[in-house]
């Protein structure tokens, strides 16, 4: 398997980020790490071995970026209103640099991009393409929070609300909504067994958000046996990636 690290300069965050690039040819997906942010955790975690059949085959090509998560969403020695400014000038980083570096190598100046993320990026991807959704036009969510005053300690501002789905979505109306509706998916996986609290009632309530907004979506729930981590995140993602992906 063809595979790359660079490190990408964000004038929005000034510093440098790692990005893994795995893959010589196929549809674009960027893949949000979980609360780890570790650019390489699909690697190390062997999600790449699992979706080997679809990167070999030059149907897929991941780009996986560290995120900065644990300055955004997990770090508590400072306010809640910084944190999710670092979280804001990550989102410009996303949309203003590595969008155009990951079309760049696509060569195709306006590819569509998927978004995938288990746990916490499960949100990124959900948000990106809720926000976003000419660029990101499917996203797989798997074991996903969608709250995230959860994370700021109920601390809300209209920066928190903008990338909290489960707040904002029940108000999206007019032309904003339209946009969503023409030209995005989301598909929302969960299995209901251990460790999987919190996240699965936020699965369904998302789920229940985009039905009642005509949104498209799929809302698929595993079994009791299915829990919170990595060998079942590679099943999902397997069944979910080949389906969409099986064809060149």
């Amino acid at each position: 398997m063809k595979k790359r690290l660079e490190r990408v300069h964000s004038p929005q965050l000034g510093r440098s980020l790692s990005l893994w690039s795995y893959g010589h040819w196929g549809a674009p997906l960027l893949v949000f790490p979980t609360a780890a942010g570790f650019a390489h955790e699909w690697e190390a975690q062997g999600m790449l071995e699992a979706l080997a059949p679809l990167v070999d085959g030059g149907r897929l090509k991941l780009y996986c970026p560290e995120s900065n998560v644990a300055e955004a969403w997990t770090r508590r020695d400072h306010e809640p209103a910084w944190r999710i400014r670092r979280h804001a000038a990550y989102e410009r980083f996303l949309v203003e640099t590595l969008v155009p570096r990951i079309r760049e190598d696509c060569q195709s100046p306006a590819i569509p991009i998927a978004a995938a993320g288990a746990s916490l990026g499960a949100f990124y991807a959900a948000n990106v393409a809720l926000k976003y959704p000419e660029t990101f036009r499917w996203a797989l969510c798997l074991s996903g929070r969608y709250s995230m005053t959860h994370f700021t300690d109920g601390f809300s501002d209209l920066e928190v609300y903008f990338n909290n789905p489960l707040a904002y979505v029940p108000n999206l109306e007019g032309e904003p909504l339209e946009r969503v509706r023409r030209n995005t998916h989301l598909v929302l996986v969960c299995g209901q067994g251990m460790w999987e609290e919190g996240c699965i009632e936020e699965t369904r309530a998302l789920a229940a958000a985009l039905a009642a907004k005509s949104i498209p979506h799929e809302l698929d729930l595993w079994g009791h046996d299915v829990a919170h981590d990595w060998g079942w995140w590679k099943r999902q993602a397997q069944h979910h990636l080949g389906r969409r992906y099986r064809t060149a």
